[in-house]
């Protein structure tokens, strides 16, 4: 059996019509920019996340780079955050002249809480709390740490869009929140997007100057900046896509299920802290012998993944950089393994083959 990790193509019928009707009309109308279905993408999401205001940028990485700017972080400050995880969590601090500091995780793969306090120093401005593979973190102590020591909050909900804590949803903590919907994602766009929320009317407006390079009425450059506009045809897209997002988390929730049931007691399978609604962007082991096991499941025809192998202050642009003490980060980087759950491909039955095959692995 041949089973892929992700197919990006559109196989849906009905989708696929959607999605072709909706860049028509993009293409008649001609706002390729900042259209209409842009304003309605932006709405639509903000309302989603219980926030006030939307603002769509064209990734994830410029999201968080436009809302490290927006709060005014730069030289000299520092932005307490995960190790693991996509770099562009520590480039976009770094980007914006501030310096990264790295608090280790715990058995959940997230941020431990318990591991930021004791790194708050007087140049430390936020902390940006990444919820990594689409479950969220323990916020509601994030918050309490952050309100103590006057420091501001920024999610980077890029892994977790959906995703729910103690029946709130991701992206509704915090002075921002960041996403990235690139095609990878379950909530999906069909090529690089990503949004910021808040609730904060003058970040908002400062959000709209800087993603257009700095400047205001497309003429006087106020803060330098970048170009970070989400297109028009990615925003319908977007729209199109969230209808669909809680079926896709609930089949995913389905499939974690199934896995936990079989793998109980083989590899250190995911879970759900109490309170959380996880919305598995990855259904990530922890497994003995990884990179064996990861070759024996190819062999087989499985394709798996690892996100991400590398911490983020072990990169080569950063490990001369930071010397930091992040065991728990390093151990489940070089253990985890992220296993085929794609809604539309996996059902019972892959699950069970791919199941079947780890067990032989570990001739159990």
């Amino acid at each position: 059996m041949e089973i892929r990790y992700r197919d990006l193509s559109v196989t849906d019928t009905a989708l696929r019509a959607r999605l072709l009707e909706s860049i028509d009309k993009v293409l008649q109308h001609g706002r390729f920019i900042l259209g209409p279905e842009h304003n309605e993408f932006e709405e639509r999401m903000a309302a989603y996340c219980g926030r006030q205001h939307g603002i769509g940028v064209n990734s994830g990485t410029d999201a968080l780079f436009l809302a490290l700017k927006a709060a005014g972080i730069g030289e000299g400050d520092e932005v307490i955050t995960t190790p693991l995880s996509w770099i562009a969590t520590a480039n976009a601090i770094v980007l914006v002249g501030a310096t990264p500091v790295f608090a280790d995780i715990r058995y959940d793969l997230n941020i431990d809480p318990g591991a930021i306090e004791a790194l708050i120093t007087n140049r430390t401005r936020a902390i940006i709390p990444v919820h990594f593979t689409g479950q969220m973190c323990e916020m509601e102590t994030i918050m309490e740490i952050a309100s103590r020591h006057d420091l501001l909050v920024i999610e980077d909900g890029a892994q977790a869009f959906g995703a729910q804590r103690n029946d709130r949803v991701c992206g509704s903590y915090g002075t921002m929140s960041c996403f990235s919907m690139n095609p990878m994602k379950v909530y999906n766009g069909y090529g690089e997007a990503g949004a910021i929320v808040t609730d904060d009317a003058e970040i908002r407006e400062k959000l709209t100057i800087l993603r257009y390079g700095g400047t205001i009425n497309k003429q006087d450059c106020v803060y330098p900046s970048l170009n970070g506009r989400l297109d028009t045809i990615q925003a319908t897209m977007l729209v199109i896509s969230l209808d669909y997002l809680e079926e896709k988390i609930e089949k995913r929730r389905e499939i974690a299920a199934l896995y936990n049931d079989r793998l109980d007691n083989v590899v250190r399978c995911p879970r759900e802290l109490p309170g959380n609604k996880h919305i598995y962007y990855a259904y990530s082991v922890l497994a003995d012998d990884r990179d064996a096991l990861m070759s024996h499941l190819a062999e087989r025809g499985v394709e798996t993944q690892v996100q991400h192998p590398i911490p983020m202050p072990r990169h080569t642009a950063y490990r001369d950089r930071f010397d930091v003490e992040i065991p728990v980060a390093e151990r489940a980087a070089n253990e985890i393994l992220c296993l085929p759950n794609q809604e539309d491909l996996i059902g019972e039955r892959e699950v069970d083959y791919v199941t079947g095959c780890i067990r032989e692995f570990y001739r159990l």
